[in-house]
Protein backbone atom coordinates (compact mmCIF):
# COMPACT_ATOMS: atom_id res chain seq x y z
CA UNK A 1 0.00 0.00 0.00
CA UNK A 2 1.15 3.29 -0.95
CA UNK A 3 0.84 6.61 1.61
CA UNK A 4 0.32 9.56 -0.88
CA UNK A 5 -0.26 13.43 0.55
CA UNK A 6 -2.38 15.78 -1.24
CA UNK A 7 -1.23 19.47 -0.48
CA UNK A 8 -1.81 22.97 -1.33
CA UNK A 9 -1.18 26.26 0.60
CA UNK A 10 -3.95 26.12 3.68
CA UNK A 11 -4.67 22.53 3.22
CA UNK A 12 -8.47 22.89 2.86
CA UNK A 13 -9.92 23.36 -0.66
CA UNK A 14 -7.30 22.86 -3.36
CA UNK A 15 -5.95 19.76 -1.26
CA UNK A 16 -9.08 18.30 -0.69
CA UNK A 17 -10.08 18.28 -4.52
CA UNK A 18 -6.97 16.66 -5.13
CA UNK A 19 -7.45 14.01 -2.92
CA UNK A 20 -10.97 13.21 -4.14
CA UNK A 21 -9.49 12.71 -7.50
CA UNK A 22 -6.79 10.60 -6.27
CA UNK A 23 -9.00 8.17 -4.54
CA UNK A 24 -10.60 8.20 -7.91
CA UNK A 25 -7.50 7.11 -9.99
CA UNK A 26 -6.09 5.10 -7.87
CA UNK A 27 -9.04 2.93 -7.31
CA UNK A 28 -9.72 2.59 -11.00
CA UNK A 29 -6.00 1.63 -11.59
CA UNK A 30 -6.92 -0.78 -8.76
CA UNK A 31 -3.63 0.84 -6.69
CA UNK A 32 -3.82 0.63 -2.68
CA UNK A 33 -3.45 3.34 -1.42
CA UNK A 34 -3.88 6.15 2.03
CA UNK A 35 -4.43 8.89 1.07
CA UNK A 36 -4.22 11.97 3.13
CA UNK A 37 -4.36 16.18 2.83
CA UNK A 38 -3.00 19.26 4.53
CA UNK A 39 -1.19 22.61 4.27
CA UNK A 40 2.58 23.05 2.61
CA UNK A 41 3.50 23.46 6.00
CA UNK A 42 2.11 20.81 7.43
CA UNK A 43 3.79 19.09 4.61
CA UNK A 44 6.95 20.21 5.29
CA UNK A 45 7.63 18.49 8.48
CA UNK A 46 5.96 14.84 7.23
CA UNK A 47 7.11 14.33 4.17
CA UNK A 48 8.87 11.43 5.04
CA UNK A 49 5.91 9.63 5.94
CA UNK A 50 4.84 9.32 2.41
CA UNK A 51 5.48 7.51 -1.15
CA UNK A 52 4.55 10.20 -3.40
CA UNK A 53 2.89 14.04 -3.08
CA UNK A 54 0.40 15.69 -5.30
CA UNK A 55 0.53 19.35 -5.46
CA UNK A 56 0.25 22.40 -8.04
CA UNK A 57 3.17 22.60 -9.99
CA UNK A 58 3.69 25.96 -8.69
CA UNK A 59 3.64 24.27 -4.75
CA UNK A 60 5.92 21.37 -5.93
CA UNK A 61 9.77 23.81 -5.62
CA UNK A 62 8.73 24.30 -2.20
CA UNK A 63 8.55 21.10 -1.05
CA UNK A 64 12.15 19.69 -0.38
CA UNK A 65 13.11 16.12 -1.46
CA UNK A 66 13.43 13.99 1.62
CA UNK A 67 14.51 10.23 1.48
CA UNK A 68 12.17 8.31 -1.38
CA UNK A 69 9.01 10.40 -1.35
CA UNK A 70 8.54 12.09 -4.94
CA UNK A 71 6.66 15.37 -5.06
CA UNK A 72 4.59 15.27 -7.81
CA UNK A 73 3.48 18.65 -9.72
CA UNK A 74 0.14 19.46 -11.35
CA UNK A 75 -0.64 21.75 -13.71
CA UNK A 76 -4.75 21.33 -14.20
CA UNK A 77 -5.81 20.29 -10.25
CA UNK A 78 -9.22 19.39 -11.90
CA UNK A 79 -8.25 17.13 -14.52
CA UNK A 80 -8.39 13.72 -14.18
CA UNK A 81 -6.76 13.25 -17.50
CA UNK A 82 -3.44 14.87 -15.74
CA UNK A 83 -3.70 13.40 -13.30
CA UNK A 84 -4.05 9.59 -14.29
CA UNK A 85 -0.90 10.68 -16.30
CA UNK A 86 1.09 11.41 -13.59
CA UNK A 87 0.25 7.94 -11.59
CA UNK A 88 1.21 6.18 -14.35
CA UNK A 89 4.47 7.81 -14.80
CA UNK A 90 5.18 8.30 -11.26
CA UNK A 91 3.78 5.23 -9.52
CA UNK A 92 3.37 2.10 -12.09
CA UNK A 93 6.75 3.05 -13.87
Amino acid sequence: MYKVLAACGAGMGSSQIIKMKLKKIFSKLGIDVQIDHMSLGQAKSSLGNYDFVFCAEAFAKNLPAQGETKIIGLINLLSEDEIEKKITQHVLK
